[in-house]
């Protein structure tokens, strides 16, 4: 997010907007990240000692003096403020809920309930405070929310949710490359950042309906909702032809085609017509497919495509860069892309050019390398970037601010490990 030349720079778009942060791993945080990137004060409510469990989530980067700290706590973290309260207690309790009297959202991913059984569910956040926005991300939604259903007391995350969604049915080889290995999940946490994105979402539609009517609201998401959200070709396909798409390739009906260059993969997607055809035979030199109605798509299967295509392609994009067969085809008229792993994506132009990477602290004085929120508004100032905190690092600013502590009722609290 970048000013335009000339432009009067304007602020982000949630500045003067407070959020408490009570979640922990991924799609809490994932959630809050983004709220806290346009510029909203995110303060996490985290464990005394030990913090919220994404702090013990490895890989670590190792530190002077045997320090360590989790480098998706870094990743998930950035532009927030920390404070520690055990909300069993009393006193800590009567902080939390001045806090939540001076917020205007109240992110929570602890469990069905959790909050609930600490005497601090919605009706009684309502109470202190009628404007609060106050959103639940679990599994399958509260069970005692507004839209209970059978699994809603179920426990459940990334891979959980991949599998209920309908993702790993449609993830991987077809069923004769795999074997017995069986469904597969994608290989990272959309399980948990899709949801994340969804919360961030429903938290903005909460906040313009109370910028209307004055009124708070309980915004309950599950996770497996917004998975099953996503499924946005396999259900019309089923709901059309009453078909199962699964990982075989006989529904393959545009050439989505993956082939091998001499350096990795490229992909190759949503073929069209003959006369692009005709085009990639006549570059490959194969004129001699022209001619062959097969060789154009028409009236073929996936099979087909896997078994003749592909082989016919890859004689040629074997012997070059995945880079220049990428750009030949794009030229012809081609979607193309690369497949690219990690290193491929820190080191890409594209995403360096675009403002797609913050090198923020680590929390030993060192750099942090992590990939940017994806929205870009002209005119705004770019992305904050302080580094994530370090576990209650903010307890007096917070508690003694707008927490209601006096310091030495903080001093006491400290001294019995409280905060």
């Amino acid at each position: 997010m970048t000013s335009q030349p000339g432009s009067v720079p304007v602020p982000l778009p949630l500045e003067g907007l407070r959020v408490l942060d009570v979640t922990h791993i991924v799609a809490g945080p994932f959630c809050s990240m983004i709220l806290a990137d346009m510029g909203a004060e995110v303060i996490k409510i985290e464990r005394p000692g030990s913090g919220e469990r994404g702090r013990g989530n490895g890989p670590f980067i190792e530190g002077p003096d045997g320090q360590r700290v989790s480098s998706r706590y870094l990743g998930l973290n950035r532009n927030k403020k920390s404070v520690t309260l055990d909300l069993r207690d009393a006193r800590c309790r009567g902080a939390f809920e001045r806090m939540v009297a001076g917020s205007d959202v109240l992110l929570d991913n602890w469990g069905p309930g959790a909050l609930r059984r600490l005497g601090l569910g919605y009706e009684r956040l309502r109470e202190i405070n009628p404007g609060i926005i106050y959103a639940s991300l679990t599994g399958y939604g509260d069970p005692e929310g507004p839209a209970p259903g059978p699994y809603s007391h179920w426990p459940a995350n990334n891979p959980c949710v991949q599998g209920m969604g309908g993702w790993m049915t449609v993830t991987g080889g077809p069923p004769e490359e795999w074997g017995d290995a069986g469904p597969q999940m994608v290989g990272d946490n959309i399980g948990d950042s899709v949801p994340g994105v969804w919360t961030a979402l429903g938290i903005m539609l909460a906040l313009e309906s109370r910028r209307r009517t004055g009124q708070g609201q309980y915004l309950d998401m599950a996770m497996y909702d917004c998975m099953a959200a996503h499924m946005t070709s396999t259900m019309p396909f089923y709901q059309a032809t009453g078909q199962v798409a699964g990982r075989e390739r006989s529904n393959m009906l545009s050439a989505q085609l993956t082939l091998r260059a001499k350096d990795g993969y490229v992909v190759l997607a949503g073929a069209g017509g003959a006369e692009k055809w005709r085009a990639l035979w006549r570059l490959i030199g194969r004129e001699d497919l022209t001619g062959d109605s097969r060789y154009l798509g028409e009236g073929v299967s996936g099979e087909f495509y896997m078994s003749h295509f592909v082989p016919a392609i890859e004689e040629w994009t074997r012997e070059r860069p995945k880079a220049e067969v990428t750009q030949r085809l794009i030229e012809i008229g081609y979607s193309m892309g690369m497949v690219q792993d990690q290193a491929d994506l820190d080191g890409c132009p594209h995403l360096e050019a675009r403002g797609m990477f913050i090198n923020g602290g680590n929390d030993m004085g060192g750099i942090f390398r992590t990939v940017n929120t994806p929205i870009h508004l002209a005119g705004s100032p770019g992305t904050p970037n302080r580094q994530p905190p370090l576990l209650g690092e903010h307890n007096a600013e917070v508690l003694c601010g707008i927490g209601g502590l006096t310091a030495g009722e903080l001093a006491a609290l400290e001294g019995e490990g409280r905060v």
